[in-house]
């Protein structure tokens, strides 16, 4: 602590206030809620008992009044849980601000608390407090609803308190850097990712914070916190725009591990979680054709296992090249559609000529199915007065006088043997490969393909919910799937975040982000982390050697632990001494291996000694760190205190795999440990 005496005498009664304060508040809203309870119990009994004797009128005006209580009810229950939530550790942070209105003392903490109209903590949102992420010592301004308030920052100071009491304090005139930052690093890593608001650096602040552009695009490398940064963005984006709420907000995640482990943020900031999925879920909605989709580790663990043969044509099938060919394709089989006869009923009589004339004119600036319904609808509306069911009937003639198919999976299949595929792809397939397409579950690389062709043949319907889409591991994502993601959630504003530096897709990588710019056009900014919080400088320097990089130098200070190397021998005795060796300083240890064969390898050679250890795999949902064992494209997004890598002595990290093996060592953040693969050199 580096304050006088007297200073921390004047704070530690300023706690005692704020924790006195926070307590009588938080037992008034208690009582509130209880008395409210049973009010809504006597309304509910009330409504019961006279719903003979009031008339409409009456009924929906009680019922809007009611709507009304049970509205400022919520409201009121989640700010109790959020102060319910502080009461032991009301803030982390104050600054001395002086503007035109005088110098004020502004505390800062998770959430508000007010008496008197008079802001005792100010949430960590608020405007004002941005200051403290974004300023040393000096001039300092921030944008309030009335415009810009300029001033000058005396002070800065930071909190840690637990259990209401002050165990640290001091005063910082530079960032939210050295000291707090510094302890937060070397603390092990708990079970979930945890909130950041004590430690937000300033660049991060900024995409946090920024409420001016459409779209943003954030390339930052290993461990500058973007997955922090997204989920923050989002609590602010809650607390800033007007009636956003969580369920209009959707995240999409590359697996069901990395949801469980961000689960505890938002409740953490006070806010409920969101609508999350993985990309292949999202196609769910879109495909009805098939039972199931391959997931998007399944797809690649299908070549970093060498099981796929096909390697070229799935690499073709994720490039942009394949999407013009498939829009070629469709025009051309939307152009040589016709009708081959007329309808010829005892009570309805529709020439061909006149159904060519809808199909090819009048309805022609909408896609090809839909076309066949409003020709169903006009004819039912002038023949029948839009009877439904003759309507239903006039639509089955007039698929059937169709001169193509309109089965998608068909039409899907028929693409592999058309000429605008064989002269883009230079070669023919065997009909075995393309017959795969009538099985129950249809490939990941096919999957994104044939939502793309059925998109361009029928309307799939906009979703005008979501009205925030964040997206994680940006980086494995094809340009097609930011079309599709853009096309169909056609209100939605973007935050895209990755780095191209951790691509696991072995088929398709990005020279920058930026390229995501001819995607979302208007309104898009391009920012980049640069700063990496997560290793350690040991871990740092050999990371950077596997890419041939030259980052930032770490954030964290120096461990003075190097990485080991090992060739195993005694697999087992080696990996019990080194994990026994790891659990005396670590709280979370992973052995990330590059295959799910090989962690099941692991799992059975270690699970009977090591009582602990847990193995994650493709479908796991449940996630624990203290000690795990996966495969490398499961660890995306994760970290823990220690990583062991391991890969088998015939099957190292080849050069064309080495994004996946940076990937498996940035995963650590005090101790690594290479088992089997060479020494990195400069």
């Amino acid at each position: 602590m580096n304050l006088s005496e007297e200073e921390l005498k004047k704070e530690t009664l300023h706690l005692d206030f704020t924790t006195k304060l926070l307590r009588e508040q938080i037992s008034a809203l208690a009582q509130d809620l209880y008395d409210n309870e049973e009010k809504q119990q006597e309304f509910k009994k009330f409504v019961w008992d006279t719903r003979a004797e009031l008339d409409p009128t009456e009924m929906k005006t009680i019922m809007s009044n009611n709507d009304q209580e049970i509205d400022n009810l919520e409201m009121k229950a989640k700010y109790y849980k959020k102060l319910y939530q502080i009461q032991n550790s009301p803030y982390f942070a104050k600054i001395v601000f002086e503007s035109d209105e005088g110098k004020n003392d502004i505390y800062i903490g998770l959430t508000y608390l007010t008496k008197d109209d008079e802001n005792i903590i100010f949430d960590w949102r608020a405007p004002i407090s941005s200051i403290f992420y974004d300023y040393e010592s000096g001039d300092a301004q921030y944008e309030a609803p009335g415009g810009i308030i300029k001033g000058y920052l005396h002070n800065k100071r930071q909190f840690t308190i637990e259990d209401s009491k002050i165990k640290r304090v001091f005063d910082s005139k530079l960032n939210v850097q050295d000291e707090l930052l510094q302890e937060v690093l070397a603390n092990k890593t708990d079970e979930y990712m945890k909130n950041i608001v004590n430690t937000i650096q300033t660049e991060q602040n900024a995409i946090i914070r920024n409420v001016k552009d459409k779209n943003l695009i954030v390339q930052g490398i290993a461990g500058s916190g973007k997955t922090s940064v997204a989920l923050h963005r989002i609590a602010f984006l809650l607390y800033k725009i007007k009636n956003l709420t969580s369920d209009k907000v959707l995240i999409f995640a590359p697996n069901k591990v990395f949801s469980e482990y961000i689960s505890n943020v938002l409740p953490e900031l006070g806010e409920e979680n969101t609508k999350e999925t993985t990309f292949s879920d999202f196609l769910e909605t879109y495909i009805t054709e098939y039972k199931s989709i391959e997931t998007f580790t399944t797809f690649i663990e299908r070549y970093y296992k060498h099981e796929e043969g096909f390697t070229d044509l799935i690499k073709f099938k994720q490039s942009n090249e394949i999407i013009p060919v498939i829009e070629e394709y469709i025009k051309n089989y939307v152009k040589k559609a016709s009708f081959t006869s007329e309808i010829l009923n005892h009570d309805l009589y529709v020439e061909k000529s006149k159904l060519n004339y809808y199909l090819k004119e009048r309805y022609s600036s909408i896609p090809l199915f839909e076309r066949i319904d409003e020709i169903a609808t006009k004819i039912a509306d002038m023949e029948f007065k839009g009877n439904k069911s003759r309507q239903r009937q006039i639509r089955k003639w007039l698929r059937e006088r169709l001169n193509i198919s309109i089965d998608m999976k068909e039409i899907y299949k028929n693409f592999f043997k058309s000429e605008e595929f064989i002269n883009a792809y230079h070669k023919e397939l065997p009909d075995s490969y393309i017959n795969r397409l009538d099985g129950k579950e249809i490939s990941f690389e096919d999957a994104c393909l044939f939502v793309y062709m059925k998109s361009l043949l029928k309307f799939l319907g906009n979703d005008y919910t979501i009205e925030q889409t964040i997206i994680d591991e940006a980086q494995d994502y094809n340009i097609l799937q930011y079309i599709l993601l853009k096309k169909i959630l056609k209100k939605s504003k973007f935050t895209i975040l990755g780095d191209i530096n951790q691509t696991i897709n072995p088929y398709y990588q990005y020279k920058s982000l930026k390229d995501l710019e001819s995607v979302f056009k208007e309104g898009t900014n391009y920012i980049e982390l640069t700063k990496t919080y997560r290793s350690s400088p040991e871990i740092i320097e050999h990371t950077n050697k596997i890419l041939g990089l030259n980052l930032v130098s770490a954030i964290r200070r120096d461990t003075h632990i190097p990485v080991e190397f090992r060739t195993e021998e005694n697999l087992k005795e080696q990996m019990i001494k080194d994990i026994n060796e790891l659990s005396k300083d670590n709280r979370s240890i992973a052995i990330i291996t590059k295959t799910d064969t090989e962690a099941s390898k692991i799992y059975k050679l270690l699970h009977k000694d090591l009582d602990d250890l847990v193995l994650i795999a493709n479908n796991s949902k449940a996630f624990s760190r203290k000690l795990v064992t996966l495969p490398s494209y499961m660890a995306k997004g994760l970290e823990f205190d220690a990583t062991i890598v391991y890969t088998e002595k015939d099957n190292k990290y080849t050069y064309d795999e080495r994004y996946l093996y940076y990937v498996s060592c940035t995963r650590s953040q005090h101790h690594l440990i290479i088992y089997n693969q060479e020494k990195t050199t400069d």
